[in-house]
């Protein structure tokens, strides 16, 4: 027995962002949220996709530490409420797409992104609010195969932002 071949890789950490020749149109609207680590962990996800804005209702704060350098790189726009902005932003061509189990949801392995979208998320504990869930245009689900039934909030919207991501890798 010999001694095991070399790897061809080489661990490299913290390499530069890879360049998006345009913004992402995409935008992640998000409820009050009952822990602020969900919060922080979407920012940085959103962050490291190249998102530019969130929509955070309730307090909105943001813990440095757990977001990293996405707290500085990401405008968070504080709100009361969610379903006045996403009118607005409606209006203005994005398609909303909320991230949620429903009756009539897609399976996200399934669903093409409008390439302008708000990808809105809901509620840890109560999902997407019912006037809410009234404005969207689309609902995705992330399959779930085994228990508990769904993925933590934050762990869900990394998900769904590493699938756009994949349909729009230029931005």
């Amino acid at each position: 027995m010999g001694q095991a071949p070399m790897s061809d890789f080489v661990h490299e950490r913290h390499k530069p962002p890879t360049s998006l020749p345009q913004p992402r149109p995409l935008v992640v609207a998000c409820p009050p949220m009952r822990s602020n680590v969900n919060l922080s962990r979407i920012v940085r996800a959103a962050s490291c996709c190249g998102v530019t804005k969130i929509i955070a209702c309730g307090s909105g704060k943001v813990d440095a530490k757990i977001a990293r350098d996405g707290a500085t790189h990401v405008t968070i726009d504080v709100r009361r409420s969610l379903p006045p902005v996403l009118k607005k932003l409606k209006d203005s061509g994005y398609a909303l797409v909320g991230l949620e189990q429903t009756t009539n949801s897609v399976n996200i392995h399934s669903f093409t992104f409008p390439h302008q979208t708000v990808l809105v998320i809901g509620h840890e504990r109560h999902g997407i609010e019912d006037n809410v869930l009234k404005l969207l245009d689309h609902v995705v689900e992330i399959p779930v195969y085994g228990l508990p039934y769904s993925y933590n909030a934050a762990t869900a919207t990394c998900m769904a932002l590493y699938e756009y991501c994949r349909q729009f890798p230029d931005g």
